[in-house]
This record gives C-alpha cells, structure tokens and sequence, in this order.
C-alpha cells in the first residue's frame, strides 16, 4: 500500500518515531488497549511513513512527533496524542477533555518531552519490529 492509498484506510494511522523507546512503549500501550485493532501503524523512518509526511505537507526532518492521520487530515504532537486517547473510547477519551487547553500550551509540554524522551527513555539500534500476530497493522512490513 502506499500513501496515494490514504483513503482506502479503514482505520487511522499512527506515525511513530520507530528507534525512540517512548514511542514503541506508547504504541505497544495502543495495542493493548484497541482491542478492536481501531489503528494502523507506521515508523516515521518507513517509507510508507515518509510519503504520508509528504502527502501531508509535513516535514520528514521533523521526527519529535506522532502524527495522527486520521478521517483525511493529519494531527501532531499534543492534539495528535488527544485523537489517539479519544479513539480508544472508554475511559481514556475522558483525557481528550484536556483539549481546551490552548495548544501552544499543550504543544509546550509536548515538545519538552519530545526534546529528552531519548535522554529519558532511551532509544534503540532499529526500530521495533512486530509480533507475527500484530504485522498487519503495520504498514512499513
């Protein structure tokens, strides 16, 4: 599949920093809590990442962020992480009530995190690779 396919997506796509060990925990913690397999995901590193950055307009340069494609349009950082807590439903898309703080706010903290998570929390050699199981909701296989 490749970016042009955007629309054919069933389910939202979320682009990640596919090395940082924040980000891989993060998706991992997804995954546990989408039972319905609601999301798709893809490395920022991927190929298939880098022509929806493009498809997007965003910059592949930038890889501090998730990105959240989602019904044609494309969330980043703050507003991108309140998409992916309101779409689990449940108890989490009581969190996408954070959203009235402005988002230069919220972009702040976001980006402050964004800045240490590899003096934080590590980053790895490769990206994480996916349990047989899980390899359909990856795009960059």
């Amino acid at each position: 599949m490749v970016a042009s396919d955007i629309n054919t997506f069933e389910h939202p796509v979320l682009l990640f920093d596919g090395v940082c060990n924040l980000c891989n925990t993060s998706v991992q913690f997804i995954i546990d809590k989408d039972p319905e397999s609601k999301f798709n995901f893809a490395s920022l590193q991927s190929d298939i990442g880098g022509e929806l950055l493009k498809q997007f307009n965003l910059s592949n340069e930038q890889l501090d962020s998730v990105v959240l494609i989602k019904n044609d349009k494309a969330y980043t950082r703050s507003s991108a992480a309140l998409q992916v807590l309101r779409t689990l439903g449940g108890a989490w898309s009581l969190l996408y009530g954070l959203i009235i703080i402005p988002k230069p706010i919220r972009d702040i903290i976001y980006d402050w995190v964004a800045k240490n998570r590899y003096k934080w929390f590590g980053k790895q050699e490769s990206c994480w690779l996916p349990t047989p199981d899980l390899r359909a909701r990856f795009l960059d296989n």
